[in-house]
């Protein structure tokens, strides 16, 4: 390395250190000014407060039997507020199909077979209804893929599952 090069590092490391000590100062000055004030101002504003209590609220409550559970009532949201909703419940076999099935068995994802493919039904009709009662209900996996216990939807009653398995049954003959 020449005499020049080295100079210019030495310079260079020098210029580097100069600004990192002043940026470090200048944080420094910055909390010993703002930070007493900073501080207290947001312990105590409303808004703050409020976003700090939504983030770190419990995403569930769990009602004990025995015990008093008055606090889990359901409280109505404000105007303002959004309210969730569930989902709603399906009341016949093409309901469920479309509020849970279709996801993989209208694109025959996840080795789903599809809706209406009478080639791929043809097997698993000839198991019987109880086992594909069965693997709707629990769940399955096979060579092909995953069936997700009740289709992904634990909302859902064995009945009504059993209905959706009837109607993609009588769609795939």
């Amino acid at each position: 390395m020449s005499k020049r090069d080295s100079h210019f590092f030495n310079y260079f490391s020098l210029v580097i250190g100069v600004l990192i000590v002043v940026a470090i100062l200048l944080i420094a000055l910055a909390k010993l000014v703002g930070g007493s004030k900073q501080e207290q101002q947001v312990k105590t504003e409303s808004l703050n407060l409020a976003a700090v209590d939504e983030r770190t609220r419990p995403f569930a409550r769990v009602a004990v039997a025995g015990q008093d559970n008055a606090a889990l009532a359901i409280v109505e949201q404000s105007a303002g507020a959004a309210v969730a909703t569930a989902a709603p419940v399906p009341k016949s076999g093409e309901d469920v199909f479309n509020a849970a099935c279709t996801a993989c068995h209208a694109q025959g994802i996840a080795g789903a077979p599809r809706m209406g493919d009478k080639a791929l039904w043809a097997a698993r009709i000839a198991q019987g209804k109880d086992t594909l009662y069965k693997h709707a209900i629990e769940g399955f996996q096979g060579a092909a893929g995953v069936m997700p216990p009740k289709g992904g939807r634990a909302d859902l009653s064995d009945d009504l599952i059993r209905l959706g398995v009837d109607y993609m049954i009588d769609g795939s003959r």
